[in-house]
Order: C-alpha cells, then structure tokens, then sequence
C-alpha cells in the first residue's frame, strides 16, 4: 500500500480542483493505497526568501508557518498530486510557495526523488498548460516520475461545481488515478 498525498492549492477548500483531485484520490483508494488531502490554499502564505536555511536545517524552513506542516507529509508520501486553479495563466500563489519552499527544504536531502509527481489543473479557458508545466517543473528538478492520463491533466470549469459536468476531464482525472496505481504496482514488482 502506497501513501498518496493530494495538496490543493485553490483557495476554495471545496471547488473544482478539490474535486479533481479527489477523483484521483478515489480511483487510488479504491485501489487499496492510503491517501491524503491538504488544503493548502487560502492559508496565509510566504515566498521563499533563497534564505538556504532549509540546507542546514535539513527540510525545515527558517519561516515557522504551515509549509513546515506540510514538507513532512510530502516527503513521507510515494505519490504527490499538486492541483491549482489557473490563475492569470498560471498558479495560485500557495502553490507557488510550496513549490519553492518545499522544492527548497527536499534539494539538498534528495527528498522527493524517484517518487511519483502529479498535476491537475482547473481552467477556465485558457493558461492551464502554462499552469500543469509549472507544476511539472518542480516534478522533474525534483528527480520524480510523472504518469500522464488520457488527454492533459485539467478540467473545464470556472464556478464551484461545474468540474462534474465536464466528463472528458472527469475521465481524464479518473485515467490519471488508473496510471498512478498501475505505476506503483510496476514500481513495487522492479524494486
């Protein structure tokens, strides 16, 4: 059994990018893995400052607030799905934050190498390829595998609850989770 970790860096604890992440999350529990979700946006959040005192710390950022909180989780996760709204074509500044800070505290420690990274994004219309490539970013200089689905990792919607009413993207999501299981299991027999 796997640990799964599901971050959301939307503000609304209970909007699309919830939802999308939680699709994955029910394909993986339903699986038998032990799965988690973080609400990470809407928190009160600072950017990394290049400081470097999560290096000789190891993994614990000099600014005490919820990133401290978080980086444990994901460093003790095999799975790390990252979801944020596409905000002006891009992230929420939560999410943003935890790439850096968390990217941060795992270099020097290798914490986040050979595990699995995923991205969902919600999106309007456009600018959600610009946000799932940021968020990949951080998956490959973080030294991890990324699974890709059916079609990109996002979900047309723009108010709470219309995610539910695309179905290609509820597939997708849905074919996402499929690929983080069927992944761990090759991961598990070749190890």
């Amino acid at each position: 059994m796997a640990k799964i970790l599901a971050v959301n860096g939307s503000p609304r604890a209970g909007g699309n990018t919830a939802a999308m992440l939680r699709a994955v999350l029910d394909v993986c529990e339903r699986a038998g893995h032990e799965v988690q979700f973080y609400q990470a946006g809407g928190r009160p959040t600072l950017g990394c400052t290049g400081c470097g005192a999560c290096g000789r710390h190891l993994g614990r950022c000099a600014r005490e607030d919820w990133m401290n909180e978080l980086y444990p989780l994901m460093k003790d996760a095999d799975v790390i799905l990252l979801g944020s709204p596409t905000y002006f074509g891009d992230l929420t500044p939560e999410l943003k934050a935890v790439l850096d800070r968390c990217g941060s505290m795992g270099r020097r420690e290798q914490a986040f190498s050979r595990k699995i990274g995923a991205a969902v994004s919600a999106v309007r219309r456009c600018g959600g390829m610009h946000a799932l490539d940021s968020i990949n970013h951080f998956f490959l200089i973080n030294d991890m595998i990324v699974p890709g689905s059916s079609y990109w990792n996002m979900g047309l919607a723009r108010t709470e609850g219309e995610f539910a009413k695309d179905a290609e993207g509820m597939l997708t999501m849905e074919r996402l989770g499929e690929n983080v299981c069927w992944l761990l299991e090759r991961l598990r027999v070749n190890s």
